[in-house]
């Protein structure tokens, strides 16, 4: 079967069952466009900026076990998705980007629409590669996908001249790919889970830390399996939250630098530590010098051996695929039917409880202006804690992840790594499309929402009924709180001046708007938003500007060195 280049990568992503394409025509990728307008079974979803375009895909590849796919053209549409493609590769997420790029005999002659996308994107991607030969481009996406989805994932960029776009080959998809130098170990190195079982076993103050790699490799069941076989307390990750029922006795909640109190205090205080997926980034630990400060022996299970003694020197690495390691783990335990020192885990638990006796996440519950504790807490019980939530970056992310109870893995899609503003509601558009009639729910930041606010448009054109919380304090809000906290008050372009009529600007796009500014109308105006399943509802909260995140460990300080509400 003799195709075009063009024709070629449709058939790819036909034979990879894509359902959506996320993208954004231009001239180099006009042959693709092309291609796609000729078939029904990859939809295309026309985003307003390239940026939007890989954050929904990112979302839809966050909220399913599927590879996101993005398509952009050459030149300043490579670079405005450049952006997403740092956000995903930060998280370990699985997407395939296909970028147009100038015809190869123009590359390297600074033409129209040409820039390095190879160059720029090597140091955010898991791979990438630019074809200059058609007869190597199905091989190509192939490896593409391959890539993506396997081992730790990550993004992978295909750059595609639009001269190969326009060539013919004879067309035959892989079936297999076989890379002599990329085979990620699966299954982990039974003398080592033997040592960490031993080490399991005599731990008087255990403690299981659990990150994103829980929910990518699906892992979550034999993670709450394990847990609860030995009856040792758990804490996820911001990346990791609902790899572990937060409802469960088991867990004492997120840890770091807005974990809670009981959660950073186990971590630093357990003498054995269970690392499962995470990568104790300095979000998580503080400063890996405190952390030292009180010895332990340290279990880290993690598919990238280049994450193991990364920054905390490990006792008993372990390399494979965590519902194996798990798995392999749990067996042996059974099998040898011992069970941890109950007598000393049970004098722990009791410390740990007396930990949580501080009720490091109380607030005000009678003011007179919305808090958005309660917001998020209503947002939580008015969707029965069964919907998905995005959510952007600043105070908002924090209070949605301290107080949304994730029971199950895939519902939470926020930017942990990067950090990056105008995530949420392109990332929700991705989740609604992967799960229609699902409620997504995508929590903001007045600063954050206006960084891809465009998106509405799409929201409009394809009819996503995502459902926007924005909690709108005046400002940016987590800079405005380090500028209080560390830098005397000195606001420095923190506040948001000139906003939208929030309402009326969702309105001009064909959305529903609300404006909610009394605590009695919260849980009336989440009810009537959730009702309205067709509609795109835009509530705008406006919440105590006053109000900061806490627990919080401030940068560079130790776990143990929080700042809690009420030492201010």
């Amino acid at each position: 079967m003799v195709l075009t280049g063009a024709e070629i990568v449709i058939r790819c992503l036909q034979e990879e069952k894509v359902e959506y394409v996320f993208g954004y025509p231009g001239g180099s990728v006009l042959f693709i466009y092309d291609e796609l307008f000729k078939q029904d079974k990859v939809r295309h979803v026309l985003v307003r900026h390239e940026q939007g375009a890989v954050h929904a895909a990112d979302g839809y590849a966050r909220s399913t076990e599927k590879v996101g796919v993005a398509l952009v053209t050459s030149g300043p549409g490579v670079t405005n998705a450049v952006t997403g493609i740092a956000t995903a590769y930060m998280d370990s997420i699985p997407m395939v980007i296909i970028s147009g790029q100038v015809p190869t005999a123009y590359i390297g002659q600074d033409a129209f629409q040409e820039v390095d996308t190879v160059g720029i994107t090597r140091p955010c991607v898991k791979h990438n590669f630019l074809v200059k030969d058609i007869r190597e481009l199905a091989s190509t996406i192939k490896k593409a996908f391959y890539l993506a989805k396997s081992g730790r994932p990550g993004p992978v960029l295909v750059d595609i001249p639009k001269d190969v776009s326009a060539m013919k080959c004879e067309f035959a998809y892989p079936k297999a790919v076989s890379m002599r130098s990329y085979n990620p170990v699966i299954k982990g190195h039974q003398g080592q889970i033997k040592k960490a079982v031993q080490l399991l076993l005599e731990a008087k103050r255990p403690m299981i830390y659990t990150g994103g790699g829980v929910i990518l490799s699906d892992a979550a069941e034999k993670l709450t399996k394990l847990v609860r076989q030995l009856g040792f307390p758990v804490t996820n990750t911001l990346m990791g939250l609902g790899g572990y029922p937060a409802t469960d006795r088991h867990f004492v909640g997120m840890l770091g630098m807005h974990g809670t109190y009981e959660a950073n205090m186990a971590m630093q205080h357990c003498d054995v530590l269970l690392a499962v997926g995470a990568r104790f980034d300095d979000r998580v630990i503080g400063n890996p010098a405190n952390f030292a400060e009180v010895p332990r022996k340290i279990i880290h299970i993690d598919i990238d051996p280049s994450s193991i003694s990364k920054r905390v020197k490990v006792d008993v690495p372990i390399v494979g695929d965590l519902p194996e390691v798990l798995d392999d783990i749990s067996k042996l335990l059974a099998a040898g039917g011992d069970r941890p020192e109950e007598k000393a885990v049970k004098a722990w638990w009791k410390q740990i409880d007396e930990w949580r006796g501080k009720d490091c996440l109380k607030y005000d519950r009678k003011s007179k202006i919305i808090k958005p504790q309660y917001v998020i807490e209503k947002l939580y019980e008015v969707t029965k804690g069964e919907a998905f939530v995005t959510s952007d970056v600043g105070q908002h992310q924090m209070w949605a992840a301290q107080y949304y109870k994730f029971d199950k893995p895939r519902r939470w899609m926020n930017s942990g790594g990067l950090g990056t503003m105008g995530f949420g509601l392109p990332a929700a558009m991705g989740v609604q499309l992967a799960h229609p009639g699902a409620p997504v729910a995508c929590v903001t930041g007045e600063g954050s929402i206006q960084m891809c606010i465009q998106e509405l448009s799409t929201c409009k054109q394809y009819r996503l009924p995502v459902k926007i919380i924005l909690l709108n304090n005046g400002f940016l809000g987590m800079v405005r709180q380090w500028q209080q906290l560390f830098h005397g008050n000195r606001y420095a372009e923190s506040y948001v001046d000139a906003l939208p009529d929030f309402v009326r600007l969702s309105e001009s796009y064909g959305h529903v708007g609300m404006r909610v500014e009394k605590p009695g109308d919260v849980e009336g105006a989440l009810k009537e938003a959730f009702k309205r399943k067709d509609d795109l509802v835009f509530l705008d909260f406006a919440i105590d500007p006053t109000e900061n995140v806490y627990p919080m460990v401030q940068g560079g300080k130790g776990l143990t060195e929080m700042i809690l509400s009420e030492e201010l």
